[in-house]
């Protein structure tokens, strides 16, 4: 498509020459013209129509008001600036290249918000499935391990240590991890680490009290106080189907596990005490994850948008951890009806359990493969878990691991080696089901706004903050 672009004065004659229009003034010259094709609205300028074609072309003098430049500014340029056109009610070029870099960065911007979308995605399913996979190991794991899980919680968190700093030094050799990102604050590592000592030693104290199906149920405050916690501490605002759809997850949950249980009348019998402990529990839970997000977000200000590789944050984190545990030790064995004095003995025969050699491998069919391999597990689902907060939020991250709970029961009721007997559904599990399903996608839908449906749907996988900290 081509325009004619020429010099017109803002008044005086003009004379058409073939295809040329030239319009002369002594003194005054103004800018160019619009293009425009089949607009029918009426309008001030010079009709031409091509005795070819069926395009009208209207020639306008742009006045001085009209953003056009005199003769003096026009002497010291060499061409004449672009061109405006229109197609319809549409007009193209009014901004010239400024414009165009405008439109680029805007389609530059939704492509790598559509990406963002995939990898949060991705990374959620990612997410359900290393959950699934860590619930239903950990069931198998204790098989052999029966009489020993203290010794397999202990064998797990010195596992973290040694794994997760091996890979941080094979990452910083790499150049991946870099020594700025090794010299941030080790304080907010240190408070990581206490608060999963202590949610540990909390959910020990009520787990060994409260019955099984109510623990679940239980877990699903974990939810509520990361929404609280985000608000307070990160300054987020939830829309409200945002807020619905976390709710609806949490009764989904609630019925999938509790329907012919009997745990509300377990729940009674425990005593609101041990009820409380397991909400406190998930309260450190929820105060440890909303901590790594502030540590994330504080790592893009002061790497100046680089990112702390989160194998920092989980090295450091396990180390502290391993550390305040040793420190609750007493108070942790004796949780597990382990006398401190016998602790070294129990450690040494859970121990022999897991090699499975010597005189007490009877019963301990399946070790070491089944306990390493929940561990190898585990320390995938963190790391995905973490991965996911660290691109979404604590509360999107909570949501993809409390979808892997109903799952996680589905798989139970298959044929799995060395549980035996297969367990039979819930009565309400699809209605639970129905009713979590429902949850996550009231939580990912945002009512459209005239935006484009990509940012529509990834401004719901981050959470709707009207005060978010600065990054």
């Amino acid at each position: 498509m081509s325009a004619y672009c020429r010099q017109i004065p803002a008044g005086g004659s003009a004379t058409a020459s073939g295809s040329r229009v030239q319009l002369r003034h002594p003194t005054r010259a103004a800018e160019i013209c619009g293009v425009r094709y089949n607009y029918t609205a009426p309008r001030q300028g010079i009709l031409l129509r091509s005795p070819r074609s069926s395009r009208i072309w209207v020639v306008e003098a742009v006045g001085t008001g009209g953003g056009g430049r005199g003769r003096s500014d026009l002497e010291g340029s060499d061409k004449v600036g672009p061109c405006s056109y229109a197609v319809g009610d549409q007009r193209v070029g009014d901004f010239g290249p400024e414009h165009e870099s405008h439109v680029g960065a805007v389609a530059f911007n939704d492509g790598r918000r559509m990406n963002r979308v995939v990898e949060v995605a991705v990374a959620a399913a990612v997410t359900v499935v290393m959950g699934v996979g860590n619930r239903v190991l950990y069931k198998l794991a204790l098989v052999p391990l029966k009489q020993y899980p203290f010794f397999l919680a202990q064998l797990a968190t010195i596992g973290y240590v040694i794994v997760y700093f091996s890979i941080l030094y094979v990452r910083h050799q790499a150049g991946i991890v870099t020594d700025e990102m090794l010299s941030m604050p080790k304080t907010p590592f240190i408070a990581v680490g206490l608060l999963e000592a202590l949610a540990a030693a909390t959910g020990m104290a009520a787990g060994a009290i409260l019955s099984a199906p109510s623990i679940p149920i239980l877990s699903q405050t974990f939810l509520v106080w990361q929404i609280i916690l985000s608000i307070i501490f990160l300054g987020r605002r939830y829309r409200v189907n945002q807020l619905l759809g976390c709710f609806l997850v949490a009764v989904g949950v609630i019925i999938t596990v509790a329907s012919g249980s009997g745990a509300g009348n377990s729940l009674k019998e425990a005593g609101i005490f041990w009820s409380l402990l397991m909400i406190v529990s998930f309260l450190l839970q929820a105060a440890d994850t909303v901590l790594k997000e502030i540590i994330f977000l504080d790592a893009k200000r002061k790497l100046k948008g680089g990112s702390v590789d989160l194998f920092i944050v989980n090295s450091f984190g396990s180390a502290y951890q391993a550390l305040f545990i040793c420190l609750l030790l007493p108070f942790l064995s004796k949780l597990w009806g382990i006398p401190f004095g016998q602790l070294p003995t129990y450690l040494k025969d859970g121990a022999a359990c897991f090699l499975n050699v010597g005189t007490l491998s009877s019963g301990c069919d399946g070790a070491p493969f089944l306990p390493v391999l929940f561990i190898i597990v585990n320390m995938g689902f963190n790391i995905s878990l973490l991965h996911l907060l660290k691109i979404s939020s604590a509360v999107v991250s909570c949501l993809a691991s409390t979808f892997s709970v109903p799952i996680s029961i589905y798989v139970f009721t298959m044929p799995l080696p060395y549980l035996g007997v297969a367990s039979s559904l819930p009565t309400g599990f699809v209605a639970g089901a129905v009713v979590l399903v429902m949850g996550l996608l009231i939580y990912a839908w945002t009512p459209s706004n005239g935006r484009a449906s990509s940012a529509t749907f990834s401004s719901s996988l981050e959470p709707s903050c009207d005060a978010c900290p600065p990054s």
